[in-house]
């Protein structure tokens, strides 16, 4: 769907291209209908708009500005509706201290190399802050071996939730595509029951974690990743220390 500010810088040209160019057609015969008054007025505006086109820039800017309150909102108010399924879901992974008093919540792809990059920063943020709980969604949109990975990952947390830390970083840290036989390698490597893994993942109920995930990143209105919920701010793309900290410091003032 076209923003209103586009609309509106449209409608700024095709009034300044009017102005240009002969009239014809349609456009002259709903002229010769208009009385002087209007056709004044009409001029008038459009000339006004070609002799301060700043004016038009103004608009925009105050449109784009209202657009992007209006998503503020709307964000914000699907944080609020989903709060619970986006904190407290049991099929969801959990790092770090799970009582702490500020939760980051990260939907991310093992295929992602901007999750990748971001691993490190995430780890730094629980080593260095014991106050901070870390919920994992599982979000693969990057193909068929995306999903195989967050299949393994989910059935991993249901197989042991302590191991499952060292299996996502084993995968995450993997430079190579995953297909199943490296991922059952790297289960084995951690501790898991790699037959056991492989059964549990083609589960009805990691399907479903899978889909709900999908859902709720659809609500909140993420589509890439990595993707980070802290507090009530919506935080997309690989961030560094730095911006994190400050976050997780907002979100605990707060």
């Amino acid at each position: 769907m076209m923003r209103p500010f586009v609309l509106f810088a449209a409608f700024a040209v095709t009034l300044a291209l009017a102005t240009a160019a002969p009239e014809s057609g349609p456009a002259r015969a709903e002229h010769a209908t208009a009385s002087p008054e209007q056709l004044e007025k009409e001029r008038s505006f459009r000339q006004y708009l070609l002799d301060h086109p700043e004016i038009v820039l103004d608009v925009i800017q105050l449109l784009r500005d209202r657009d992007q309150v209006a998503d503020s909102e709307r964000k914000r108010a699907a944080l609020v509706a989903h709060r619970e399924t986006l904190l407290n879901d049991p099929t969801s992974p959990v790092a770090g201290n799970p009582d702490g008093d500020v939760t980051i919540v990260e939907f991310f792809d093992y295929h992602c190399p901007y999750c990748k990059r971001v691993l490190p920063v995430v780890e730094a943020v629980l080593d260095e802050d014991p106050g901070v709980r870390l919920v994992y969604k599982e979000f693969p949109i990057l193909g068929p071996e995306s999903v195989v990975a967050a299949r393994a990952g989910l059935a991993a947390f249901e197989q042991d939730p302590d191991k499952y830390p060292a299996f996502h970083d084993a995968m995450m840290s993997s430079r190579a595509r995953l297909n199943e036989t490296r991922i059952m390698e790297m289960a084995a490597e951690v501790g898991l029951d790699a037959g056991r893994l492989k059964a549990d993942m083609a589960a009805p109920e990691i399907e479903a974690t899978i889909a709900r995930n999908r859902a709720l990143a659809q609500a909140l209105g993420i589509s890439g990743t990595p993707a980070f919920v802290i507090g009530d701010r919506i935080v997309p793309g690989a961030i560094d220390l730095s911006t994190l900290k400050q976050l997780v410091a907002r979100a605990r003032s707060s």
